[in-house]
């Protein structure tokens, strides 16, 4: 009965051996990829959060005190340039043009009696004077009531939409009261905020391409279909955030943009000499990225890399690894560090090839 027992413990442990060698022979038959960084020139499509403006926008505001009596648009309303917008009760203004019209009247009747006067030398030419002045300061007058009677109509200065009226028919407008706003939406600025080395490089990329088109993307993340150009930068960095407005113009042909929307603007950027890796070849602990580095012992060492940008299946680093070294592609989630592992080289040229020919 020992005997058996004995046999049957050798035999377990015979087992138990012939399989281990056998799991760290499958182990060793394992051939992992490994890959370098490669320094190239590319572009990247950076995206920039902008504020959207009219071309033109203006606040319509009373010119003159009195009670609102005419609207004649409704909110939203597309109006040519000239129409009639809103109407301040004129009577008063009316009155006042009456009067100036009457006193020109008179100063016109004096002007000619004073004339034919003058010519038979009744009156010196002194009360000529006298009367030709009074006549002048009564056209000013009219001409001044005509003014203020105009002010009592608000037109539109230039074709566009009317934004909210906030006051109905009936209420009492001060001078200055807001009426409404007018927007001239045939074409948008869409403004935005670009950081200094950007700045740099877009200022390179200027010259050797002249203007700067760029793409916007909407809210709904839908890409307008009319590219625009970056037309003006200011002058100035702000000092607080080392930035500095960009503003480009979109033609808004289907009228789909309005003053005060948000987006994306969508720039492409030039990277010169860019430290390139796949991104499969990192993986992620918290907030930070890694990559393995294999020796010349064949052993694995984990790595901090720092990520500048990415690119469709691409990572551009600005530090942690350089071209010399050697980095795991493949089956970076089965390895540990500092593991032993098999691995065959491949040209960082023919890995990314590969990777932009699947992209497409």
């Amino acid at each position: 009965m020992n005997r058996n027992v004995v046999c049957f413990s050798w035999c377990v442990l015979f087992c138990a051996a012939a399989c281990t060698q056998k799991k760290e022979e499958k182990q060793e038959e394992v051939t992992y990829a490994v890959t370098s960084p490669i320094r190239m020139d590319t572009s990247v499509t950076k995206e920039y959060v902008s504020q959207i403006k009219s071309v033109r926008n203006i606040e319509l505001r009373a010119q003159e005190k009195g009670y609102l009596q005419n609207i004649y648009v409704d909110e939203g309303q597309h109006v040519q340039a000239g129409q009639l917008l809103f109407r301040i009760m004129p009577k008063m203004f009316e009155a006042e043009l009456l009067k100036a019209q009457a006193e020109t009247k008179a100063a016109e009747i004096e002007l000619q009696n004073t004339k034919l006067l003058t010519d038979k030398n009744v009156v010196s030419k002194n009360e000529l004077a006298m009367a030709k002045a009074k006549l002048q300061q009564a056209n000013a007058e009219t001409a001044l009531a005509k003014l203020h009677l105009s002010f009592t109509e608000i037109r539109a200065p230039f074709s566009g939409v009317i934004d909210r009226i906030p006051l109905k028919v009936g209420s009492l407008v001060d001078e200055g009261a807001l009426l409404s706003s007018l927007s001239d939406n045939a074409q948008v600025f869409a403004y935005f905020n670009v950081s200094e080395p950007e700045y740099l490089d877009y200022q390179t990329s200027v010259k050797a391409s002249k203007q700067q088109q760029a793409g916007l993307l909407l809210a709904n993340n839908e890409l307008l279909k009319a590219k625009g150009k970056v037309e003006v930068i200011e002058s100035e960095f702000n000092n607080e955030t080392g930035n500095i407005a960009f503003r480009a113009r979109f033609d808004n042909g289907d009228n789909l943009l309005r003053n005060g929307q948000t987006g994306k603007i969508q720039m492409v950027v030039p990277l010169k000499n860019a430290l390139i890796i796949p991104q499969k070849a990192t993986y992620d602990i918290q907030d930070k990225s890694y990559v393995f580095v294999v020796d010349k012992n064949s052993v694995v060492h984990a790595r901090p890399v720092t990520i500048a940008t990415a690119l469709s299946d691409l990572y551009v680093l600005s530090d942690g690894i350089a071209t010399g070294d050697k980095i795991l592609l493949e089956g970076v989630q089965k390895v540990k560090d500092d593991d032993k592992i098999t691995y065959k080289f491949q040209q960082p040229q023919d890995v990314i090839k590969q990777l932009r020919l699947k992209t497409e």
